[in-house]
C-alpha cells in the first residue's frame, strides 16, 4: 500500500492542462480563466455624482446660506453640456456627469428651492465633496483578472463592467463515469431479489460537475469481460475514464485485467486509507485511467481526495489536494491503524464560535445517508494515538465547489 499524499501526487502530477476555448461572458461563472484579462474602458469614464442634489463650484458655498442660479440638469446619462460659472448650479442626480466647472457636489437635504434658484443652507462643501472621480473603480488597459482564476459571480459582473464580451477559459475535462457489477441497476428499473440501487454514477456525475468538469455517463457494464471490454471503448476522446467498483482482487473484480488486456499501464492499486483502500490509477494510451471502490462512501471519499485536485490540476488551478481546516473534536477516538481515516461528521458551532467536529457511529462504507448528513471528514493519519474530545483535528469541508459567488 502507498500513503494517501503519495497517491495524490502521482495522480495529480501526471495530470494533462485543458486546452483552451473562447466562450461567452454569460457562460462564464465557474470556468478557469485561460489569459488575464484587462479593462477596455475606465470605470467611471468620467467624474459623476455619489449623490442627488447639486452640482457647484465649492468656493461660492463657503459662507451659508449662499444662494446660487440654477442654470440646468445632468441626470444619469446625460451630460449638461455647459461650464459652471460662479453663482451657478446644475440639478445632478446620482450617477450623473459633474458638468464642467464644478467641482463639488451638494446634497439635496442641505437646500431650499424656488424657481430657478437654489440655496444652500447648512453643510461644509469641500473641492471633490460627493463626485467620483473619472477611474474611481479602474482605468482602461488595467488587469483586473488574472489567468488560473475560477470567475465568481462578482468576477462576472466585474467583466461586464469592463466591458468584455468574450472570455478565454480552459476547456472543462470530459470525465468518462463507468460503473460496474451485476448487482447493480439505475434508479427506477426493476431490481432483482439480489440487486441494489446504484448511486456512484449520479452522485459521482454531480461531484465532476460541482469541480468544473463535464461527466460522460457510461451506464453500467455486467460483470462480463467482454461487456466491461466494449463499454470501456465509449471513453475514447474523454480526458479521464472512472470506474466505480470491481477494483479489489476479487473473483468478480475484473476491472484491473480486462483494461490491461486494452493497454492499461497500471501506476498503483492499493492505498493505505479508509474508506477507499482498493483504488486504481494507471493509463491506457495518455488516458488516465481512475478505478475507484464500489461501495458509495468509498468512492465518494476518493472523489474528494483525488478526483476533485486531478480536476483541479487539469484546470490549472494547482496540484494540492481537497482543502482541509481545523476544528475541535467532539468526542474521544481510539488510535488508529496503518490505514489513514477519513470519519464521516457532524460540524456545529461550540463555545466561543469554535466549531466542533463529532464524528458519527457508524461507519461502514456502504451507509451512504451518513455522507449525505455530514458536514466534514475528519482525517486521522495512520497510527494516529487516542483522541479526547476538545483536541483540535484536521477535517475535510464536505461543501464549496468551482462555482462562486
Amino acid at each position: 500500500m502507498i500513503s494517501v499524499d503519495e497517491a495524490l501526487n502521482r495522480i495529480t502530477g501526471t495530470m494533462p492542462i485543458m486546452p483552451v476555448e473562447q466562450i461567452a461572458l454569460s457562460d462564464t461563472l465557474g470556468r478557469v480563466l485561460a489569459e488575464d484579462i484587462a479593462a477596455r474602458r475606465t470605470q467611471p469614464p468620467m467624474a459623476v455624482s455619489a449623490m442627488d442634489g447639486y452640482a457647484v463650484r465649492a468656493e461660492d458655498v463657503q459662507d451659508l446660506p449662499a444662494t446660487l442660479e440654477v442654470i440646468g440638469a445632468a441626470p444619469a446619462g446625460e451630460a449638461y453640456p455647459g461650464t459652471l460659472r460662479p453663482g451657478q448650479a446644475v440639478r445632478i442626480f446620482t450617477g450623473g456627469p459633474v458638468p464642467d466647472g464644478a467641482d463639488a457636489i451638494v446634497i439635496q437635504e442641505n437646500t431650499t428651492t424656488e424657481a430657478n434658484s437654489v440655496t444652500v443652507i447648512e453643510g461644509k462643501t469641500t473641492v471633490g465633496r460627493y463626485v467620483r472621480p473619472a477611474g474611481l473603480d479602474f482605468a482602461e488597459g488595467q488587469t483586473l483578472l488574472s489567468a488560473g482564476r475560477a470567475l465568481t459571480a462578482r468576477d462576472v459582473g466585474l467583466a461586464a463592467g469592463m466591458n468584455v464580451p468574450w472570455i478565454k477559459v480552459r476547456r472543462k475535462p470530459l470525465i468518462a463515469l463507468l460503473a460496474t457489477g451485476d448487482e447493480i441497476v439505475m434508479p427506477g428499473d426493476p431490481i432483482g431479489p439480489n440487486q441494489i440501487v446504484s448511486s456512484n454514477g449520479l452522485a459521482l456525475a454531480s461531484f465532476i460537475t460541482a469541480a468544473g468538469g463535464r461527466p460522460i455517463d457510461l451506464g453500467i457494464s455486467p460483470d462480463s469481460r467482454d461487456a466491461l471490454k466494449a463499454m470501456a471503448a465509449g471513453a475514447r476522446g474523454a480526458d479521464m475514464l472512472v470506474t466505480t467498483g470491481g477494483a479489489s482482487v476479487g473473483d468478480h473484480d475484473i476491472v484491473q485485467s480486462v483494461l490491461g488486456e486494452v493497454g492499461l499501464e497500471l501506476d498503483f492499486w492499493k492505498i493505505a486509507m479508509r474508506p477507499g483502500k482498493p483504488l486504481i490509477f494507471g493509463r491506457i494510451a495518455e488516458t488516465p485511467i481512475l478505478g475507484l471502490p464500489g461501495n458509495p462512501v468509498s468512492a465518494l471519499v476518493c472523489a474528494l481526495i483525488y478526483l476533485g485536485p486531478a480536476i483541479r490540476a487539469m484546470l490549472g488551478l494547482g496540484d494540492g489536494g481537497a482543502p482541509t481546516a481545523s476544528a475541535v473534536l467532539g468526542r474521544d477516538l481510539a488510535a488508529n491503524d496503518e490505514r489513514q481515516d477519513y470519519l464521516r461528521s457532524r460540524l456545529e458551532p461550540g463555545p466561543g464560535g469554535t466549531m466542533v467536529a463529532t464524528p458519527s457511529d457508524a461507519q461502514d462504507s456502504s451507509m451512504f445517508a451518513t455522507l449525505a448528513h455530514a458536514q466534514c471528514l475528519v482525517v486521522r493519519a495512520p497510527h494516529a494515538p487516542p483522541a479526547k474530545a476538545g483536541d483540535v483535528v484536521t477535517i475535510l469541508p464536505l461543501q464549496g465547489g468551482i462555482v462562486s459567488i
